[in-house]
């Protein structure tokens, strides 16, 4: 199983990528060049919304042209909220997907809750690096752009995602401390799920 942890943090519309990249505690962390992706989502949900009752994601991601299909699901206990199960394979059919979600351990119960169906979606320009810390551990920053939609409504998306890649997460979370106090960043409890779907 993989997990996932990441945070998030609202972007004001009017703050550009650049004063963000080039502040020099995030600049001396950079392991490379920031990388653009093109992303078009489309999550995923049975008719009755048994998933999103059950807190899973099932969603297909077009990333730079390459088709990914993803379940997201709660870890069992009392895990950190931030974290969570993430499975994901390339392909174009959530729901002729979920087999091979299930075996890469997936929830089970996704093969009996009905077929998946076009719930609500996302369309952004991703702006991503990977930083590196002292710790050995690293993170992924990501600076999201875009729209979330559902039917015909739709709603701005601007926020920053920080996802640790490995290692402990202390010291990417005093970092992102650190960032979000200099430019006056607000958590954003919500995944775009979650924000998508009650448009």
């Amino acid at each position: 199983m993989g997990t996932e942890l990441e945070w998030k943090y609202d972007l004001p519309e009017a703050l550009p990528d650049g004063d963000l990249l080039s502040w020099a505690p995030l600049r001396s962390r950079m392991a490379g060049t920031p990388r653009l992706y093109r992303m078009q989502t489309t999550y995923y949900d049975t008719p009755d919304r048994a998933l999103s009752r059950r807190l899973i994601t099932l969603r297909r991601r077009l990333e730079n042209n390459l088709s990914v299909i993803c379940a997201k699901a709660p870890l069992p206990g009392d895990a950190d909220p931030n974290a969570r199960g993430e499975w994901e394979l390339e392909g174009s059919d959530p729901a002729a997907a979920l087999p091979a979600l299930i075996r890469l351990g997936a929830p089970p119960e996704l093969a009996a809750l009905g077929r998946p169906v076009p719930d609500c979606g996302a369309a952004f320009v991703r702006t991503a690096v990977l930083l590196r810390f002292e710790d050995g551990s690293a993170a992924e920053l990501a600076l999201d752009h875009g729209k979330l939609f559902r039917a015909a409504r739709s709603a701005p998306l601007h926020v920053l995602e920080l996802e640790l890649k490995e290692g402990a997460p202390a010291e990417a979370l005093a970092f992102l401390r650190a960032l979000a106090q200099r430019f006056t960043l607000a958590p954003q409890p919500k995944s775009k799920y979650a924000r998508a779907r009650v448009l």
